[in-house]
């Protein structure tokens, strides 16, 4: 069972606001009464440790905080093609190991990937601009971060002064 939630937004366009289901494998549709669906709400999959993989619409812009967090089984995800933007602690607990961002997203937040101790590859197919301090808080210093060589970089991408 997949079931959303929808909150339609001043641009007339839906956000994806609550899910109820079980499903192994969610897919987010793109379209909720006949209008794109282009956020992400905050913490809208958090604790979902059933879900495995993700594929979500080429027409989200947005990925609230916490979206991913807790998905401890999550392994596969499709980031959309217009996606502009992540918010912080979006992937948190989440468990894939290679993730492609799209050339739309300039910025990546403090603790976005925060405690994905299975990441190994982060690719950027754009102009990332900043990777902001804590970006991989808790994460394993071995990450290969591809396509970020203009990038301006946090002083500590990996919270070690955090303690």
């Amino acid at each position: 069972m997949q079931e959303f939630e929808y909150m339609l937004t001043q641009d007339e366009c839906y956000t994806v606001c609550g899910y109820k289901g079980d499903e192994e494998n969610v897919v987010i549709p793109p379209v909720f009464l006949g209008r794109p669906v282009t956020i992400l709400f905050d913490r809208l999959f958090k604790g979902h440790t059933e879900i495995k993989s993700v594929v979500i619409p080429d027409c989200v812009t947005d990925i609230g905080e916490f979206v991913f967090d807790g998905c401890e089984n999550l392994r596969q995800i499709k980031l959309p093609k217009d996606l502009r933007s992540i918010w912080s602690y979006a992937f948190t607990r989440s468990s894939f190991e290679e993730l492609i961002i799209p050339p739309g997203v300039e910025t990546v937040a403090p603790f976005t990937f925060k405690q994905c101790r299975e990441l190994k590859r982060v690719t950027f197919l754009g102009n990332v601009k900043k990777i902001h301090s804590y970006a991989f808080c808790g994460c394993d210093k071995g990450i290969v971060i591809e396509g970020a060589e203009h990038a301006e970089l946090g002083e500590d991408l990996f919270g070690d002064t955090l303690g």
